[in-house]
């Protein structure tokens, strides 16, 4: 059931996780790292019990992920005051047609940065650059917004 890639990926670090017992089970990574038991949310006719689940761990790692594009971004233009930007993800998931799908939100805090059109452009080259984003691209709407910082 493979299929082939656009684009040749140079992988250089490749993450490695196993799941059983589905969205009521548990996961972990090959090293240890992420050890982790799921629950499923009430909302999605679930237990509601004490453990994560697929979409918080991926709005984990879509949020880190897009900041981390932000400063490398700021880096290779000379761009000050991203080292304390937040990016609050969001992703939901329900039912599209006869199957289920994901949304995202990306709300992006720059305290740092006063001037809207340098925020704007960070925003929109770090969309580019970010694996996440690109990932995602064309298969789920992403809204990605640049919001005032919550004090």
């Amino acid at each position: 059931m493979g299929t082939t890639p656009t684009n040749q990926v140079r992988v250089l670090y490749t993450a490695e996780a196993t799941a059983t017992g589905g969205r009521k089970g548990h996961g972990r990574t090959s090293d240890g790292r992420v050890d982790v038991d799921f629950s499923s949310p009430v909302e999605m006719g679930g237990d509601g019990g004490p453990g994560t689940n697929p979409e918080q761990l991926f709005a984990t790692g879509f949020a880190a992920c897009f900041q981390n594009a932000m400063m490398s971004v700021a880096r290779r233009k000379n761009i000050t005051g991203v080292d304390d930007s937040i990016v609050t993800a969001r992703v939901g998931i329900g039912p599209i047609e006869n199957r289920f799908g994901l949304t995202a939100e990306l709300d992006i805090q720059l305290p740092s940065i006063t001037d809207r059109a340098v925020a704007e452009e960070l925003v929109s080259l770090a969309d580019k650059r970010c694996p996440y984003t690109n990932a995602v691209r064309g298969n789920i709407d992403v809204a990605i917004k640049i919001v005032e910082p919550t004090v």
